[in-house]
């Protein structure tokens, strides 16, 4: 990989949070086509996803679930680390209202490889804290 800044990280990082959160959908599968490679793949909880077709309906039904209904935010901590081609850092779905708002309700450690353009290849979520039980 070439090169990467600092401010080559933080774009990407806000890049990758801002598209969990993107309600137009040519808007997301555009963010999407910038962020990962064609043959990007994200693991999630023994899920994988893989292409940009595969990768729109993931981010699609994550804000479908999470963020449309107006229960979550989607954040990051951050705290971004970088070696050569990894990016790593957390992200958290937080209350949006209610007694518990701006209360973490899940997070992730966010791996990514990124390729030569800085486009991810392989995108690993390890939740660090899970849902709470509905």
């Amino acid at each position: 990989m070439p090169q990467t800044t600092a401010t080559d990280v933080d774009q990407i990082v806000q890049r990758y949070v801002a598209v969990w959160s993107e309600p137009d959908a040519t808007a997301r599968r555009l963010a999407v086509a910038e962020l990962w490679a064609r043959d990007g793949v994200e693991f999630v909880e023994g899920a994988q996803f893989r292409g940009h077709d595969g990768l729109v309906d993931r981010v699609a039904e994550a804000y479908g679930l999470f963020v449309a209904s107006g229960e979550y935010h989607i954040t990051d901590d951050k705290h971004v680390t970088v070696h050569d081609d990894i990016v790593m850092f957390t992200v958290r779905l937080t209350y949006a209202k209610g007694p518990q708002a701006a209360e973490v309700a899940w997070a992730a450690r966010v791996f990514l490889v990124l390729d030569d353009d800085g486009r991810i290849v392989q995108d690993y979520h390890l939740t660090v804290q899970p849902l709470p039980e509905a």
